[in-house]
């Protein structure tokens, strides 16, 4: 088993080549490593290897973890989904939330103190139950983003749905973001790619990846 050292230099080679591979700088590419489910010290670990941006996807594990690792100057993104009774305890330890798809989660996390930057997530597919917006429904869901006082729209974040070849799906969340730059063209960003899939991402545009197991290794037990 390769070292966590080994594991994380081996995925940021691969995000190099195939940032090269799409005639793209790699270093407009930021590695968000995903480490929910895993300690503290893990994190610490981490940021003494140069990592600073760190994914967690549940409010409850992420709380403390971020309280008690609070000296580093990291910076947390939030990519689960997000229950709106949760939304502003989320919003005070995350510095990015990727995750916004409603308008009711919008209006929970209004507030004139600060400002969060937050992607909206798309859903690619027909179930409901798997988060994000439906395209048709993307633009006023922007608008409002725009419009909420305390938010800064960066862009989309979508995931890859299973049985579908993700060069296609990201294609799509492409399509998605020319459309939603038109009325706000500072939200270029594109969150979107995984262990599995982020050399397709990067080469349909994506800015963040989101890559957990491809460098903590496999998740420790949990309950």
């Amino acid at each position: 088993m390769p070292s966590l050292e080994e594991r994380l230099q081996s995925v940021t080679d691969e995000v190099a080549q195939a940032a090269r591979d799409a005639r793209r700088d790699p270093a407009e590419i930021a590695t968000i490593v995903v480490t929910k489910f895993h300690p503290p010290s893990l994190v610490r670990e981490l940021y003494e290897l140069g990592v600073r941006d760190f994914g967690e996807s549940r409010h409850q594990e992420a709380q403390p973890k971020v309280a008690e690792l609070a000296d580093l100057e990291a910076t947390w993104h939030f990519i689960g989904q997000l229950q709106s009774k949760k939304a502003r305890q989320v919003r005070a330890y995350c510095d990015v939330l990727h995750s916004i798809d409603r308008i009711s989660l919008v209006d929970a996390l209004v507030t004139e103190q600060g400002s969060t930057d937050v992607f909206v997530q798309v859903n690619l597919t027909d179930d409901e139950g798997r988060g994000g917006v439906s395209p048709a429904e993307l633009l006023p869901l922007a608008d409002a983003v725009e419009q909420a006082a305390g938010l800064r729209l960066r862009g989309l974040m979508a995931v890859a749905a299973l049985g579908v070849e993700p060069r296609r799906a990201f294609a799509r969340v492409r399509e998605l973001s020319e459309l939603l730059r038109v009325g706000h063209p500072d939200a270029d960003q594109l969150s979107m790619g995984m262990s599995g899939d982020f050399a397709a991402a990067i080469a349909e545009g994506a800015t963040h990846l989101r890559i957990g197991t491809a460098i903590t290794g496999n998740r420790p037990e949990h309950g």
